[in-house]
């Protein structure tokens, strides 16, 4: 349905940097730059010698960015860099409908137009913010699918499956998990469950879930609610101290990378991602 095509590539730090396009959906692959070769190793003898194996294939890690933001947001950039460098996994993110690169349409303006009204008014968020990233999740969780079943297809990534987004990643990603038996484990968070409860109870793969305990925006209650909808029997509960903006992404991603480590590749150290 969507063909996979790479536009533009570059290294540095070990991570090896791949934008691409899914039809004409805009994305990025993160993963593990290649070491260089020594100069013995590179010589036609040795090469006839021994040669070196393929690497295994390493896990997969899908992010979600949040509402506002894109595929290329520090937070994206910052949790992918954790997740190859002291994991050894690729990570891949889509821009979600009407962000980053991809075009907005009247329909975007007009829910936009109106969070923003309610922001100035100190209105709720919800009844806004619920009905625009469901509908912006509707769309995304078959592209998402789409993404997963191509780059699947390349050489040296191979399952488990992960994901993680907060926001708007959660809203798009609890359908998606609920959805993708490919999906072993999720990190979630910041999100009400108005429309995601349904999708949460047929979720039974490892869940790591975060709030912000005194979260302006989204009340406290409605993140309890959600994360007691996850029918996983094994879910733990990350609350940190602050508002909506005081949300600690160091502190998560490093959570994050550690916890997708355990589930998706137990052997593997994680003990790299938290001094990233």
């Amino acid at each position: 349905m969507h063909s996979l095509a790479f536009t533009a590539e570059s290294a540095a730090n070990g991570v090896l940097t791949r934008d691409f396009t899914l039809g004409d959906i805009p994305g990025v692959l993160w993963s593990p730059a290649a070491p260089p070769a020594s100069p013995a190793s590179s010589s036609p003898a040795s090469r006839a010698s021994s040669p070196s194996p393929a690497p295994s294939p390493a896990p997969l890690v899908l992010l979600g960015h949040g509402g506002g933001t894109h595929k290329k947001h520090r937070a994206m950039t910052g949790r992918a860099h954790r997740l190859v460098t002291g994991s050894g996994f690729h990570v891949a993110v889509l821009d979600a409908p009407g962000h980053g690169d991809r075009p907005r349409g009247e329909r975007d303006e007009r829910d936009i137009a109106a969070l923003r009204e309610a922001q100035a008014a100190g209105a709720p968020e919800g009844p806004v913010v619920v009905p625009y990233n469901a509908r912006l999740a509707e769309i995304a969780v078959p592209e998402y699918r789409a993404l997963l079943d191509a780059l699947l297809e390349l050489p040296g990534i191979g399952g488990p499956v992960g994901y993680a987004g907060v926001g708007l990643g959660t809203a798009i990603g609890v359908p998606l998990v609920a959805a993708e038996p490919r999906i072993r484990a999720a990190v979630l968070g910041l999100h009400w469950p108005d429309a995601l409860t349904e999708a949460a109870r047929r979720i039974t793969v490892p869940v790591e879930y975060a709030v912000q305990w005194d979260d302006e925006r989204i009340p406290r209650e409605a993140c309890l609610a959600l994360f007691d909808a996850f029918g996983s029997r094994e879910k733990s509960l990350h609350a940190n101290a602050g508002r909506h903006v005081d949300f600690p992404r160091h502190v998560e991603a490093d959570s994050a990378a550690r916890f997708l480590g355990r589930h998706l590749r137990p052997q593997a150290d994680t003990t790299a991602a938290t001094a990233a």
